[in-house]
Formats: C-alpha cells, structure tokens, sequence
C-alpha cells in the first residue's frame, strides 16, 4: 500500500520510531542486489531516511559507483505482520554536521549512541516512495 512519505498516518511514523532493524538493499556495480541489516531513522518533514556506517563498507562502495546522481536504494523494516518500506537516491555524506546529526537521530530511536568512529559516514536517502501495512498489533487477530 502506499504512503504518502512526508504525510505519513500516526500508525506509520509511530512504527519507524520503534526500535527495529531494518534491511537496506543496494545494487552493486553489476546490477545484483546487495542486503544487508543496518539502523535506519526516518525523517518525513525533510523526505530523508538516514543509516549511519563506516566508509569503508560494499554499501558505500555501491552507492559510490552510481555516480553523483546517488544511487537508488531501499530500506525495509517488519515485525510481525506490520512492514514499511522507504525507497529512494542515496548519496553518501561525509561532513561531520551532518554525520553527528544522523548519529543523535540513531541514538534517539535505537537508544544507544554508537562508539566514536573517525570512519563513519553517512546514507543519505531522499525518499521517493514509502509503502507498507501497518496496524495497530493490538487489532491483529490471532492466529488459528
């Protein structure tokens, strides 16, 4: 089902501020999908989602090889029956305001602040979609 990604429902938002991992999926230079888990913070009145990780990494390496356009990517999370997923460009970020800011958002949402790294960078994602189905679990039915 789609979301409006900036106007998201209270259900929807009130899902990306639990506490969950999330899978994001980038293509590598090849054109094969590349999944990995990782923290992902949503943040619909700028139409981002942010995952904080060290620059290093084949996911960076793949965003990367896109170009400057960015790459496209997507972030999913699920729990349960409840899913939502984010997708988008994503460029990488290396300016320490901006590292520092997805760093307190990470915190924030995963209630721990990571451990200093002078590598880490930042996924940039701006958001294009945003889909999902997300109820309230109390409502779910059991099952038979």
């Amino acid at each position: 089902m789609a979301i409006d990604f900036r106007n998201p429902d209270p259900l929807y938002l009130s899902f990306w501020r639990e506490r969950h991992l999330c899978t994001l999926t980038t293509l590598r230079p090849d054109g094969t999908p590349h999944v990995v888990p990782v923290g992902v913070t949503y943040d619909p009145e700028a139409g981002l989602a942010r995952v904080i990780t060290n620059k290093t990494s084949r996911k960076v390496a793949n965003v990367l090889a896109a170009g400057p356009d960015g790459a496209p990517v997507s972030v999913c999370q699920w729990a349960d029956v409840r899913w939502a997923t984010l997708e988008g460009r994503a460029v990488i970020r290396t300016d320490a305001a901006r590292v520092e800011d997805a760093v307190r958002r990470y915190a924030e949402r995963y209630e721990r602040t990571p451990s200093p790294n002078p590598d880490r960078v930042l996924i940039e994602i701006a958001l294009t979609r945003a889909l999902g189905r997300v109820t309230d679990p109390r409502l779910r039915a059991p099952r038979q």
